[in-house]
Protein backbone atom coordinates (compact mmCIF):
# COMPACT_ATOMS: atom_id res chain seq x y z
CA UNK A 1 0.00 0.00 0.00
CA UNK A 2 0.86 3.53 -0.75
CA UNK A 3 1.88 6.23 2.08
CA UNK A 4 1.27 9.44 0.92
CA UNK A 5 3.88 11.08 3.19
CA UNK A 6 7.10 8.71 1.40
CA UNK A 7 7.40 10.36 -2.47
CA UNK A 8 6.91 8.25 -5.51
CA UNK A 9 10.15 8.31 -7.70
CA UNK A 10 9.37 6.95 -11.17
CA UNK A 11 12.35 5.27 -12.39
CA UNK A 12 12.96 4.40 -16.66
CA UNK A 13 11.91 3.06 -18.48
CA UNK A 14 8.36 4.06 -17.53
CA UNK A 15 6.91 2.79 -20.71
CA UNK A 16 6.96 -0.87 -19.38
CA UNK A 17 4.02 0.18 -17.49
CA UNK A 18 1.84 0.28 -20.80
CA UNK A 19 1.27 3.92 -19.16
CA UNK A 20 2.59 6.80 -20.81
CA UNK A 21 3.82 10.04 -18.50
CA UNK A 22 0.23 11.73 -18.25
CA UNK A 23 -1.45 8.57 -17.59
CA UNK A 24 1.11 7.91 -14.91
CA UNK A 25 0.63 11.40 -13.19
CA UNK A 26 -3.21 11.29 -13.32
CA UNK A 27 -3.31 7.91 -11.13
CA UNK A 28 -0.43 9.59 -9.20
CA UNK A 29 -2.42 12.80 -8.63
CA UNK A 30 -5.85 10.21 -7.97
CA UNK A 31 -3.88 8.58 -5.70
CA UNK A 32 -2.44 11.28 -3.49
CA UNK A 33 -6.24 13.02 -3.89
CA UNK A 34 -7.88 10.11 -1.85
CA UNK A 35 -7.57 10.95 1.79
CA UNK A 36 -5.95 7.70 3.73
CA UNK A 37 -6.93 5.56 6.33
CA UNK A 38 -5.25 6.21 9.48
CA UNK A 39 -5.22 2.93 11.89
CA UNK A 40 -6.35 5.85 14.52
CA UNK A 41 -10.01 6.78 13.06
CA UNK A 42 -12.95 5.84 14.96
CA UNK A 43 -13.48 2.71 13.46
CA UNK A 44 -12.59 -1.13 13.85
CA UNK A 45 -9.66 -2.18 11.87
CA UNK A 46 -11.98 -4.38 10.06
CA UNK A 47 -13.67 -1.68 8.48
CA UNK A 48 -10.48 0.22 7.50
CA UNK A 49 -9.00 -2.99 5.96
CA UNK A 50 -12.59 -3.07 3.87
CA UNK A 51 -12.00 0.54 2.92
CA UNK A 52 -8.83 -0.28 1.70
CA UNK A 53 -9.23 -3.39 0.10
CA UNK A 54 -12.25 -1.47 -1.50
CA UNK A 55 -9.45 0.96 -2.92
CA UNK A 56 -7.30 -1.63 -3.81
CA UNK A 57 -10.08 -2.96 -5.81
CA UNK A 58 -10.76 0.08 -7.49
CA UNK A 59 -7.44 0.70 -8.11
CA UNK A 60 -6.69 -2.67 -9.83
CA UNK A 61 -10.04 -1.85 -11.53
CA UNK A 62 -8.95 1.48 -12.82
CA UNK A 63 -5.58 0.17 -13.99
CA UNK A 64 -7.21 -2.72 -15.62
CA UNK A 65 -9.49 -0.50 -17.09
CA UNK A 66 -7.00 1.89 -18.54
CA UNK A 67 -4.24 -0.68 -19.29
CA UNK A 68 -7.64 -1.92 -21.68
CA UNK A 69 -8.48 1.26 -23.15
CA UNK A 70 -4.50 1.81 -23.86
CA UNK A 71 -4.72 -2.14 -26.12
CA UNK A 72 -8.06 -0.65 -27.32
CA UNK A 73 -6.13 2.58 -28.57
CA UNK A 74 -3.77 0.05 -30.12
CA UNK A 75 -5.79 -1.75 -31.83
CA UNK A 76 -7.94 1.06 -33.59
CA UNK A 77 -4.67 2.44 -34.60
CA UNK A 78 -3.20 -0.60 -36.20
CA UNK A 79 -6.41 -1.36 -38.10
CA UNK A 80 -6.53 1.73 -39.13
CA UNK A 81 -3.01 1.19 -40.72
CA UNK A 82 -3.69 -1.74 -41.89
CA UNK A 83 -6.77 0.16 -43.39
CA UNK A 84 -4.26 2.76 -45.19
CA UNK A 85 -2.24 0.48 -46.50
CA UNK A 86 -5.15 -1.65 -47.97
CA UNK A 87 -6.28 1.65 -49.76
CA UNK A 88 -3.21 2.23 -50.67
CA UNK A 89 -2.80 -0.85 -52.24
CA UNK A 90 -6.15 -1.00 -54.23
CA UNK A 91 -5.77 2.22 -55.07
CA UNK A 92 -2.38 1.05 -57.11
CA UNK A 93 -4.32 -2.57 -58.06
CA UNK A 94 -7.04 -0.32 -59.54
CA UNK A 95 -4.90 1.86 -61.45
CA UNK A 96 -3.06 -0.81 -62.79
CA UNK A 97 -6.69 -2.57 -63.91
CA UNK A 98 -7.78 0.64 -65.45
CA UNK A 99 -4.54 0.83 -67.56
CA UNK A 100 -5.18 -3.07 -68.60
CA UNK A 101 -8.56 -1.83 -69.46
CA UNK A 102 -7.91 1.00 -71.62
CA UNK A 103 -5.16 -1.39 -73.71
CA UNK A 104 -7.61 -4.08 -73.97
CA UNK A 105 -10.45 -1.77 -75.01
CA UNK A 106 -8.56 -0.08 -77.46
CA UNK A 107 -7.03 -3.31 -78.33
CA UNK A 108 -10.72 -4.15 -79.20
CA UNK A 109 -11.44 -1.31 -81.05
CA UNK A 110 -8.40 -1.78 -83.08
CA UNK A 111 -9.55 -5.59 -84.10
CA UNK A 112 -12.96 -4.55 -84.73
CA UNK A 113 -12.39 -2.05 -87.23
CA UNK A 114 -9.99 -4.40 -89.17
CA UNK A 115 -12.83 -7.09 -88.84
CA UNK A 116 -15.27 -4.66 -90.56
CA UNK A 117 -12.21 -4.18 -92.99
CA UNK A 118 -11.58 -7.96 -94.12
CA UNK A 119 -15.83 -8.49 -93.78
CA UNK A 120 -16.11 -5.33 -96.59
CA UNK A 121 -13.58 -7.22 -98.61
CA UNK A 122 -14.80 -10.43 -98.34
CA UNK A 123 -18.26 -8.88 -99.45
CA UNK A 124 -16.82 -7.11 -102.37
CA UNK A 125 -14.73 -10.43 -103.38
CA UNK A 126 -17.60 -12.82 -103.10
CA UNK A 127 -19.39 -10.23 -105.57
CA UNK A 128 -16.54 -10.20 -107.64
CA UNK A 129 -16.31 -14.08 -108.16
CA UNK A 130 -19.95 -14.33 -108.29
CA UNK A 131 -19.40 -11.88 -111.85
CA UNK A 132 -16.48 -14.18 -113.01
CA UNK A 133 -18.97 -17.03 -112.52
CA UNK A 134 -21.19 -15.81 -114.54
CA UNK A 135 -18.86 -14.45 -117.18
CA UNK A 136 -17.38 -18.17 -117.34
CA UNK A 137 -20.94 -19.46 -117.67
CA UNK A 138 -21.60 -17.00 -120.38
CA UNK A 139 -18.53 -17.90 -122.53
CA UNK A 140 -18.89 -21.55 -122.10
CA UNK A 141 -22.21 -21.21 -123.31
CA UNK A 142 -21.21 -18.86 -126.15
CA UNK A 143 -18.71 -21.22 -127.61
CA UNK A 144 -20.66 -24.49 -126.99
CA UNK A 145 -23.76 -23.78 -127.79
CA UNK A 146 -26.76 -26.46 -126.96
Amino acid sequence: MFCLDDPVQLQLPVLETGFNYDELEELLSVLQSEDPVSPNNSGSEGSNRTLSSADDRKRRRMMSNRESARRSRWRKKKHLEDTTNELNRLGVENQELKSRLGFAASRFFTVQAENERLRSECASLSARLSDLHWILLAMQNHINPR
